[in-house]
């Protein structure tokens, strides 16, 4: 029997050698990446070291007092511009989603108006105000408004408009399970609002709120256009009596760069919060 066993074993067919996995190799794209980064180098260095830029007065003009002053009304005017906003992008998405066909009507009707619209357009429409209507309610509107309150009130006119989508879109992501729980419960139509569907709700719409308060940063520039000293304006009077326009629009371009990202970040640690308990968050 031990024979049997032996003979059995010495027939038994060689054990197969383990399969050695070979990466895919990928020379096309190594080459494009190394001449992307060679084009990228390129023109850093030439951005660098090319005089017209004129660092040195880049440098000059970075920290001086009215550039920050003028960054101080950007961030300010920005902030003022998305709170109010929003605010009224809110109110403007209920009226949307109401089963009020008139409400729905005139909510529908404002974003409409307004994002058919330009924002230049709009801005300078209120600014002449008081051409088109010398007088509401025995109130002389000539002087009323001037380009920071106008610029207030045009911007989040607008605004308004694109929140009420946001909000509208972030609303209607929520689980109709979540309502119809929250009204077994005897919860009222604003509680259920505030309490249940808005939290759900910010997933949705902080991203696209991100980046209108981006954008809104940014478009705020669009108010030079009727005296207001935010920073554009403020570069904008410095090169016209100094005539040194490209360094002085650097100046305005780094200072954007520097409060976009740092916008940016803060954007991915609130849409980190709110992603908390889902698939996808980091």
């Amino acid at each position: 029997m031990s024979a049997t066993l032996v003979k059995t074993a010495s027939t038994a067919p060689p054990a197969e050698p383990a399969l050695r996995v070979v990466p895919t190799r990928r020379a096309g794209q190594w080459a494009a990446a190394g001449l992307v980064i060679v084009l990228l180098a390129l023109g850093l260095v030439s951005v660098v070291r090319n005089k017209a830029f004129q660092w040195d007065v880049v440098a000059e003009y970075f920290t001086s007092a009215s550039v920050l002053r003028g960054l101080g009304l950007t961030l300010w005017l920005t902030a003022l511009v998305m709170a109010l906003g929003f605010v009224l992008g809110t109110l403007l998405a209920v009226l949307r989603l109401s089963a009020n066909p008139v409400l729905r009507a005139v909510g529908w009707g404002y974003v409409w108006f307004f994002r058919s619209t330009p924002i230049l357009v709009q801005l300078l429409f209120w600014f002449n105000i008081g051409v088109l209507y010398p007088q509401i309610l025995g109130v002389n509107t000539v002087n009323l408004l001037g380009p920071v309150a106008v610029a207030v009130i045009g911007l989040t006119l607008h605004e308004a408009a694109y929140a009420a989508e946001v909000v509208r879109g972030g609303i209607l992501s929520v689980d109709r399970g979540q309502i119809e729980a929250a009204q077994s419960l005897g919860l009222g139509r604003w509680r259920r609002l505030s309490r249940i569907v808005l939290p759900q709700a910010m997933r949705a719409i902080v991203p696209p709120a991100g980046n209108m308060l981006i954008g809104t940063l940014k478009g705020t520039s669009i108010v030079s256009v009727i005296a207001v000293q935010d920073l554009l304006y403020s570069t904008q009077l410095v090169y016209h009596r100094t005539y040194e326009i490209i360094p002085l629009l650097l100046v305005a371009t780094l200072w954007y760069v520097a409060v976009t990202s740092v916008l940016g970040i803060g954007q991915h640690y609130v849409e980190r919060h709110y992603a908390r308990g889902t698939a996808g968050a980091r």
